[in-house]
């Protein structure tokens, strides 16, 4: 396994077993209550530690897909880049709960890639998120699209910063 220098990776760059980390995200409260508000999704375990007690569970338990939202984030403006331009999807496990305040970074490790035409290629990332006790939390795989070497040119991602 070889680690990703920071910069921008393009297909014919990139070879199975490279890897790269992510920052670290802080989950809170507010987090979870606006992601609750924006989808609907207001279980008690989520909203209140005794909701969330009453469950099993030690205090309130964030979202899955809300930490797959922020591990999209967190992937989106990591110092490495792999010159992507489209999603084809996720295959997504959730392993451990994440709790408020709990600290998630993920491992990002190609798996596999194959060529999707002249100027584009297809790669399979396994995605590991950790929290701040080192335990896998959550895991899977997504497909992107990226581009390839262009001849005299690269078109580089853009991340648009709000």
């Amino acid at each position: 396994m070889n680690p990703l220098p920071p910069g921008l990776h393009l297909y014919d760059d990139l070879h199975q077993g490279d890897f790269y980390d992510t920052d670290t995200a802080q989950i809170t409260a507010a987090m979870i209550r606006t992601f609750a508000d924006l989808t609907g999704a207001r279980f008690e375990i989520h909203l209140s530690d005794s909701g969330a007690q009453a469950h099993g569970f030690p205090a309130q338990v964030a979202h899955g897909l809300l930490i797959l939202s922020v591990i999209e984030g967190l992937k989106a403006n990591a110092s490495v880049q792999l010159n992507s331009f489209a999603s084809l999807g996720w295959n997504w496990r959730f392993a451990l709960p994440v709790l408020i305040n709990d600290t998630v970074q993920c491992r990002i490790t190609l798996l596999n890639k194959r060529r999707a035409g002249p100027k584009s290629g297809l790669l399979t990332l396994q995605v590991t998120v950790h929290n701040q006790h080192g335990q896998t939390v959550q895991q899977g795989e997504t497909r992107l699209m990226v581009h390839g070497a262009v001849t005299g040119a690269f078109i580089p991602a853009t991340v648009f910063k709000v």
